[in-house]
This record gives C-alpha cells, sequence and structure tokens, in this order.
C-alpha cells in the first residue's frame, strides 16, 4: 500500500513543490525504502502569478556604448528644468478590490509591512500619495454593514470587463482602515466614486469619505477609463468626450444639491487611457465647466498590455521580445510625448496634471519583466521623464496576486503564518524617486540628454533654488562582467560654462543595483534589500553604504562609476543627502495574529538533518495535530506505515521552500 500513499503526499504538496524552484530529495522511513534516495524534478510551475518564477534572457550589449562621457551643469538656474516637483511625486494606485489584503482586514487589523513600507517613503519624501479605485471603484457600493461582518465583499457572478472585474460593496471600516492607516504614517488619499450608473448618483463614498477622512483625502476620481466604456459594454457605441463631459455635470450636480456634500472642489478627471486623447475632451469646454470643482487633471496609461495572455482579448505578445523595449530611455519618451500638450495647458488653467494609473503593462503585466530589475530601472527613468515633463505626480498600480507588476504582495491568506511579503522591483524605484526629489517640494528635474542622448544611459540633473542638489545616472546595459560599466565625469561650472568651478570636493553615491536586468527578487539600495518572494517585513535588510567620491579639484571634475545595470543617485553635499534619508524609518511590530494553535518555529538546519531520520525511529513520537486531541494518532501507527513518508514530504517542502525564499 506504500507506493499509493506516496503519490497522494505528492498530489497535496503539487502547489508547494511547483513554488520551488530546486530538485525533491525524497527520505524513507526506517524499513520502508527498497530503494536509494533519489531526487524528483519539481513540478512546473502553477501557482499565482505574483511568484512566477520566470526568468528572461537579458538583451545583448550595444555595440555602439560610449562608456567615458561628461556631464557639466551650471549653478544659478537653467533653461528647461520642469516646474517645482514634491518628493511625493511617485505614489500608488491600489485597486479597491484588494484593499483588504494590502492594508488590513479591517480598521483595527492594519497590515504592519504596508506601515513600514510606507513609512519607508514618507521619511524620505514627507508622505505618500495613495489612490484607491481602478475598474472596480465603477460599481462599489457604500453599505452599513455586510452579512459576515467583513469591511469589502465581491459579488463574483457579476464580472465585467475582459479583467473580469466584480462588483463590491464596501461598508464605513473601510474607509476608517484608511484614515487609521493616515493616523500612523502620512498618508493622503485619492478615492474613486461609482459611475456606471447615474440614473441616481452615488455619493455615499465621497460623502462618508469627507467625513471619516478628513483632511487626508486630497482627490476624488470621477470615471476610471471613459474612454475604454464602449470596448467593455459598459456605454453604447458613438459614446465620446461629449458625453462625458455631460456625465461629469449629473455627478457636479447632485453634489451641489446634496447638503452632507461638502467636498465639491476635489473631483478629479478626464482619466482617459489610451481611445480618446485629452484634447479631444479639453475641447469640449470640460476645464472651463467645471474648474471650481477640479482639484487636478488626470489620465491613465501602461506602455502595452498582457491582456491575450491574461484574459485571451487583444494582441499577443512575446514577454522576451518585449523586453528590450523596456530597458531604454525611449520608452518613458514614447509614453510622455502624448501628453506634453496637456501638461502646458494644466499650467496654463491651474491645475496639477497626475498620471494616475500606470506600469509596466495593463492586464497584470509580463512575467520576467514587470517582477526583474528591469522594471526597477525602467520605474525610475519613466517616473523622472514623467517629473521632467511637468506632470506633478504618477500612481503606480497595485494588484491582487494574479499580476505580474506589483510594488509589494502580501502573501495568499492560508500562507500568511509562515511567508512574508514580496517586495518588487517598482517599489525600489519609488524609494530611489523619494530620495531624489526629497523633501524641499521644490525639486525641478532637467533630462540632461546625457552621452549625446543615448537611449541606454540617461541621466537627469534636480534643481533646488536655481542650484544642481542631486543627479541620477542609470545604465540600462546589462553586463556582469565590468565591461559596460561607465565612467561619468561630473562637473559643475568652469569649462565652457563661464562660470567659476563649483565642484565639491566629495560628493556621496547611493546605488540602485543587481547582477542582472533579469535579475528576480534581492535588489539592492544603497546595499540594503527587501529580499526574495515571502520574506519582508517591510523593513530593509543590511547596512546602508553611501560611497564617498573624491572629486580633483584641479580639473574640477568628480568620476562617477556607473555599474551595467545600475541607477546612481549622486548627492553633490552632504546636506543635499542628509535632507530626506539621513534619520531612520519609524516602524511598527505586529500587535495581533491570525492564528494561535497548530504552530511550530523548526531551525531549518536542525530539520534538514532529521527529517525522515530519527524522529520517525520512536514509537512513541505521533501525536494529534487537532486542538484537543493529544495523543489520537499514536495508537494509528500500525495502520498508516505510509504516514512517515507524506509527514516528511511536507517537511522537506518546507525546508526546499525556507532556503529558496
Amino acid at each position: 500500500m506504500w507506493p499509493w500513499k506516496l503519490a497522494l503526499g505528492l498530489g497535496t504538496l503539487t502547489p508547494l513543490l511547483g513554488l520551488a524552484k530546486a530538485n525533491v530529495t525524497i527520505y524513507y522511513a526506517q524499513g520502508q525504502n527498497p530503494f536509494q534516495t533519489t531526487t524528483a524534478a519539481a513540478a512546473s510551475y502553477t501557482g499565482a502569478a505574483a511568484y512566477n518564477p520566470t526568468t528572461l534572457t537579458p538583451p545583448p550589449v550595444p555595440t555602439d556604448l560610449n562608456r567615458n562621457f561628461p556631464v557639466q551643469l551650471v549653478n544659478g538656474g537653467t533653461p528647461g528644468a520642469s516646474i517645482p516637483q514634491t518628493g511625493q511625486f511617485f505614489g500608488f494606485s491600489i485597486e479597491m478590490s484588494v484593499v483588504n489584503q494590502v492594508l488590513g482586514k479591517n480598521a483595527s487589523f492594519i497590515q504592519v509591512p504596508f506601515l513600514n513600507l510606507m513609512a519607508n517613503i514618507a521619511q524620505r519624501a514627507g508622505g505618500v500619495r495613495i489612490r484607491v479605485g481602478g475598474n472596480t471603484q465603477e460599481t462599489a457600493t457604500l453599505a452599513a454593514n455586510t452579512p459576515d461582518g467583513r469591511i469589502l465583499e465581491k459579488n463574483l457572478t457579476g464580472v465585467t470587463n475582459p479583467t473580469q472585474t466584480p462588483p463590491l460593496v464596501i461598508t464605513p471600516g473601510f474607509l476608517y482602515l484608511m484614515a487609521n492607516v493616515s493616523s500612523l504614517v502620512n498618508v493622503h488619499w485619492f478615492i474613486g466614486i461609482p459611475f456606471f450608473d447615474l440614473t441616481n448618483p452615488n455619493l455615499d463614498i465621497a460623502v462618508q469619505g469627507q467625513q471619516i477622512l478628513g483632511e487626508t483625502m486630497i482627490g476624488i476620481q470621477v470615471g476610471n477609463e471613459p474612454d475604454l466604456y464602449v470596448a467593455h459594454g459598459h456605454r453604447p457605441q458613438g459614446y465620446g468626450p461629449i458625453d462625458y463631459l455631460n456625465e461629469f455635470g449629473v455627478v457636479v450636480n447632485a453634489m451641489n444639491n446634496d447638503a452632507n456634500a461638502k467636498n465639491r472642489d476635489l473631483l478629479i478627471g478626464p482619466n482617459v487611457a489610451t481611445q480618446w486623447t485629452p484634447e479631444q475632451v479639453w475641447d469640449t469646454g470640460f476645464v472651463n465647466d467645471y474648474s471650481q470643482n477640479l482639484v487636478s487633471l488626470a489620465v491613465e496609461r501602461y506602455p502595452s498590455d498582457n491582456c491575450f495572455a491574461q484574459y485571451g482579448v487583444g494582441t499577443p505578445r512575446d514577454p522576451q521580445e518585449m523586453f528590450p523595449t523596456y530597458l531604454t530611455h525611449a520608452s518613458g519618451q514614447s509614453i510622455v510625448s502624448s501628453y506634453l500638450n496637456s501638461t502646458i495647458y494644466a499650467q496654463q488653467v491651474g491645475k496639477p496634471f497626475v498620471m494616475f494609473e500606470t506600469n509596466t503593462a495593463s492586464c497584470g503585466g509580463f512575467p520576467g519583466i514587470s517582477d526583474s530589475f528591469g522594471a526597477a530601472l525602467w520605474g525610475v527613468d519613466y517616473a523622472l521623464t514623467m517629473a521632467y515633463s511637468n506632470f506633478t505626480g504618477a500612481l503606480f498600480h497595485v494588484g491582487g496576486q494574479n499580476v505580474y507588476y506589483n510594488p509589494f504582495t502580501p502573501p495568499p491568506t492560508n500562507q500568511s503564518d509562515f511567508h512574508q511579503w514580496t517586495v518588487g522591483p517598482i517599489y525600489y524605484s519609488s524609494l530611489v524617486l523619494a530620495e531624489a526629489l526629497g523633501a524641499s517640494n521644490q525639486s525641478q528635474v532637467l533630462d540632461l540628454q546625457a552621452n549625446n542622448g543615448y537611449q541606454y544611459t540617461p541621466g537627469f540633473a534636480i534643481y533646488e533654488n536655481g542650484n544642481p542638489v542631486r543627479v541620477v545616472l542609470i545604465n540600462f546595459v546589462s553586463d556582469p562582467s565590468g565591461n559596460s560599466d561607465l565612467t561619468v565625469a561630473l562637473s559643475i561650472g568652469g569649462g565652457q560654462t563661464g562660470q567659476p568651478s563649483a565642484t565639491p570636493a566629495t560628493v556621496y553615491v547611493k546605488y540602485l543595483r543587481a547582477s542582472t536586468v533579469s535579475q528576480k527578487g534581492n535588489i539592492t539600495w544603497a546595499n540594503q534589500t527587501f529580499g526574495d518572494i515571502f520574506s519582508s517585513d517591510g523593513r530593509p535588510v543590511g547596512t546602508e553604504e553611501i560611497v564617498s567620491i573624491q572629486c580633483d579639484q584641479t580639473t574640477g571634475v568628480c568620476n562617477i562609476p556607473v555599474y551595467a545595470p545600475s541607477v546612481a543617485l549622486v548627492f553633490l553635499s552632504q546636506n543635499a543627502e542628509t535632507e530626506n534619508s539621513g534619520a531612520a524609518s519609524k516602524t511598527y511590530a505586529t500587535t495581533a495574529r491570525t492564528k494561535t494553535y497548530n504552530t511550530v518555529t523548526i531551525d531549518p538546519s536542525v530539520l534538514a538533518t532529521s527529517n525522515g531520520h530519527m524522529g520517525m525511529g520512536r514509537s512513541d513520537s505521533l501525536g494529534s495535530t487537532s486542538k484537543g486531541s493529544v495523543n489520537a494518532a499514536r495508537n494509528m501507527r500500525p495502520h498508516l506505515p505510509g504516514l512517515s513518508i507524506v509527514i516528511s514530504l511536507v517537511f522537506g517542502a518546507f525546508v526546499l521552500l525556507g532556503r529558496r525564499w
């Protein structure tokens, strides 16, 4: 009978073994092994997208790479720099349907890793801006409570859109959860309200949101990608910008006629994606008609989509072929070019202009791209390109377990006892941006067109009060040999500028690094990391490393190494570095458990040598795992000769998982 029981044990472990990218060593209890110890290949991965192990091949090293080039800055202001930007430029967009996974179960149970992750950014930038919404906001309703007492419920039988979006019911506890997060970390919120059914506009989320969130609620999104409504079956053919204008007016009138709706000047639109241009909306008179109601103008954009692979619609795309398109300065430039007229227009009408939802690709991103170090480089370059182009903020999207691009992902609920959070590459991008822009809210960004505008080696200068304070240098080339590392000759004034040299004696550099652009996990920012999948509590691990580089005062040059691949953030003075990263982040302790029995902590090194051996040799070692029953299993030993195999496999899988993650 033991071969049958062995197969049963392996079948129950298939999801776990699929996650472990390793071989499985099987130990047999004494007297049960007719063969020698063997190894079996791990099963093909069938788990959640957020932990997909797919690794792509980095693009080849370009043959025309110029590894040594100068960057010369000037003091006293420089033409072409952006408008003043806030350190909170880089924020997050959290899909409304996963708030109870990401923020917390309810207003009393907040996810500690989430608080820590936000505190890291707030300490550097002064605060964090988060949008709660997305497709799931469109049919969300607010109820006093739900039958099971949860703050959020999904109607999985009423899914819509190619992305299978479920209608939601949320409770005031959902909003109190957000408020309690803000009481601990300086988080400000944008929130979306339903827009599909305007026969009786539902303002409950907006009204109670203002009452509960107070000043931490900074905007209300009206309509999520209305230009895609026809394609998604939510409006009839012919629906266009003028129709959106009129429907926006329905919401404005409803708010004006609702005595409880105090937040009438916090609306955000038009939130268009790809089917309409923003200019088509501006031409309707949208901003002129609703200027006193609009707190910001916004758009949403992803550079590509993976909808065919995820949902069977759209164009099939091969991630390996797509990978090189993300590893170039041209990627961010091509996205932003569509909005240059609109950023000018926004300044003319005195409104902020926000990229309200973005990430590597819609429909969840690409395996091997969205979760690789290449995405971290792309995120830094793309965000700085938006800042340089006078966007006033960018919100990178967070979904559930079924997407590849998450900046951070909590473990599946049934694994939260033994797995921690997974921190993705886009979160590292947010840390770089927070420190590059700082907390002064006066940072102006200049695209340096470095290396004669070479697309694989972009650079940006950050100015405050007319003078350069920080420089960001990016090397998209992947070459662990070191033969493609850059040396950037950085100087301030002097040379052809007509200014005396202002190059400091010492500059300070932090590096965002990984071995290749295709690396997953264990990315480092200034030598600190959030580890691999399932391994972070939101606090960086390791000793922070800031590299001091001595400059040649005779030539007025600082030679900055930029590794292939990496981002180098250069602080031109010690004040520029300590302004936004000199103090440790406030972190939070776990104060609650979801499971208080049937838990065990075992040293993996001890388990690795005892598994399947001495522990099974004792006749009195079997016991019960059921609460309230102690040794009911002891008498079952003669009848279950294969039990030791299943137990050995279970513990062996956990050892492997512990080593892998």
